[in-house]
């Protein structure tokens, strides 16, 4: 199977080290980097070779997939399968539903890992799958190919997935992002709690403020979540002065 992959950061790096065992991949990314692509087994390709393959998955920031979407769309081949990875499932999803061909077929996905998380192994991580245009045989040979290489699969639609990542993945960037404002760090006095906390930071802060901003603002339920737990905390704050 040939794959096209357009963007080689850190998502698509970890992806793409994975996938060249099983596919050959031809990699676009505006930087270059033809010597890393070459040295994972793949072919550094140009914008319409990667996106003229069979499967073409962009690794794109979320605020220019909407841009890609409209360039790519005279290179796509009938019956192609587009995936996106984007944190966030309902735009993207409208955005290649609204700018690509009707005859290529469209799956949304969230790999809900990162290059921090899966850096020894994917086995056990999981990975949404929200088809959207696209034949049941073919979505269930994507299934069986993700769960044969250890991963957990979890279908949903893309509302459903955005509702659940407002309270999980967005909530703990929050969190974390809040601890980095906050200049938390390690401590010799502290405990097992501190340090789940710590940990929190960690997964965060080696993600760009791109992708923190990008999933704030194009999840519709992120502000809705935002309030509320700020509500949540005010509320504890009034509770614990009145003690």
């Amino acid at each position: 199977m040939k794959i096209g992959l357009i963007g080689f950061g850190r998502l698509g790096r970890l992806i793409a080290k994975n996938l060249a065992q099983d596919a050959d991949l031809v990699i676009y990314d505006i930087a270059g980097y033809q010597e890393e692509i070459e040295s994972i087994g793949a072919k550094a390709g140009t914008l319409k070779e990667a996106a003229s393959c069979p499967v073409v998955i962009p690794f794109v920031p979320m605020s220019a997939f909407e841009e890609l979407m409209k360039e790519i769309a005279s290179f796509v081949q009938k019956d192609a399968l587009i995936i996106d990875v984007c944190s966030v499932k309902t735009q993207p999803v409208g955005w290649m539903q609204e700018h690509l061909p009707d005859n290529v077929n469209i799956l949304g996905t969230h790999p809900m890992f990162g290059p921090d998380s899966a850096k020894n192994t994917l086995y056990g991580c999981k990975i949404v799958l929200c088809p959207v245009r696209i034949e049941r045989q073919q979505f269930n040979e994507i299934r069986s190919y993700l769960e044969t290489h250890g991963l957990r699969v979890i279908e949903a639609t893309p509302e459903e997935h955005d509702q659940q990542i407002a309270h999980s993945l967005l909530l703990t960037h929050f969190i974390g992002r809040s601890l980095m404002e906050f200049k938390a760090e390690s401590l010799l006095i502290d405990t097992k709690g501190y340090r789940r906390l710590m940990k929190i930071l960690e997964t965060v802060e080696n993600d760009s403020w791109q992708l923190f901003e990008d999933m704030n603002h194009y999840n519709p339920y992120a502000e809705e979540t935002r309030e509320d737990f700020i509500k949540s905390m005010e509320t504890i704050h009034k509770k614990v002065r009145k003690c």
